[in-house]
């Protein structure tokens, strides 16, 4: 099991040979963390976007843009869909996001003529280290999806449980927070919470245990769980927070960061390759850890 990003740092170093393709390439924070991946011997990179911009960014960050190749485009839907062809070539294996809209980015990869759709949700994961905890802990959907219905939920489960499971983590624990830990049908979140509940004990959701109904400090504290009395086995022992809408999911993603000083690395599963699509706001760390995050994935 991979607990932090020292060690899963190490574990992708051993996967080297990989690539990226990164759709709009001309920002600075993206190509850092492209070059930190490069040097820490993790992955290559194609460079698409403005060819005179990527160079002069890489250039006022002391890049030696020699080390990438670069294919020159000036429209960003164009750029995306050149990233695309690179993965379903077989010239990359991960996908990013640089300076394009997530909404034009996401029409690329799920362009029927390209191939890379797989028919199941697209969905992001974001792999927490937070101070004070002992092993990582995944967040989702905190980017893409908005609004889930039930059905949407069980696939954002089981993108969510996939990546866990390729850092190694086994007995997955399912989370899907809401506000309380009973079942209330005025609280849709606790409807949808329940639902899920029972298609995992029907073995409609599988490789993992989901819970019903809990509240975000018993998913993650022993303590508050039993202080509460809550039975379930779930009890402060989440590994995947469920979280009900893109709303309360961004805001748990920005609190962990900005409060807790903890660091995530987002990664999007549902199409034929990880994708690495993170916030304008992220770090170039984030970043980086991001592209690690999807290189050993793939």
């Amino acid at each position: 099991m991979i607990k932090n990003f020292e060690q899963l740092l190490k574990e992708a170093q051993s996967r080297s040979g990989k690539k990226i393709a990164v759709a709009e390439a001309a920002d600075s924070d993206v190509l850092l963390a492209v070059e930190n991946a490069r040097k820490k011997g993790i992955a290559g990179a194609i460079l698409v976007g403005n060819e005179i911009e990527i160079k002069k960014i890489a250039a006022e960050n002391n890049i030696d843009i020699s080390n990438y190749e670069i294919i020159h485009s000036d429209d960003k839907a164009e750029s995306a869909l050149i990233a695309a062809k690179q993965v379903a070539a077989g010239k990359a294996s991960v996908m990013m996001k640089g300076l394009v809209d997530t909404s034009i980015f996401l029409k690329a990869v799920l362009d029927k003529d390209i191939g890379l759709r797989t028919g199941k949700l697209i969905t992001q994961t974001t792999v927490f280290e937070v101070p004070g905890r002992e092993q990582f802990i995944f967040v989702s959907d905190p980017a893409i999806t908005t609004a889930p219905d039930v059905a949407q939920k069980k696939d954002i489960i089981e993108n969510a449980c996939f990546v866990a499971s390729k850092l190694g983590y086994e007995n997955l624990q399912v989370a899907p927070v809401c506000a309380v830990e009973k079942f209330n049908p005025k609280m849709q979140a606790t409807v949808d919470a329940q639902e899920l509940h029972e298609m995992n004990e029907r073995g409609e959701i599988t490789g993992c245990y989901v819970s019903g109904p809990v509240s975000l400090d018993v998913a993650v504290s022993a303590e508050a769980a039993a202080h509460k009395g809550f039975k379930d086995k779930i009890g402060g022992s989440a590994n995947i927070l469920l979280m009900d809408d893109i709303e309360s999911g961004n805001v748990l993603y920005k609190s962990i960061v900005y409060f807790a000083g903890g660091v995530g690395a987002g990664v999007v599963m549902g199409a034929k390759c990880p994708i690495v699509l993170t916030s304008r706001a992220d770090s170039d760390i984030s970043k980086f850890y991001s592209i690690a995050t999807a290189v050993l994935i793939s």
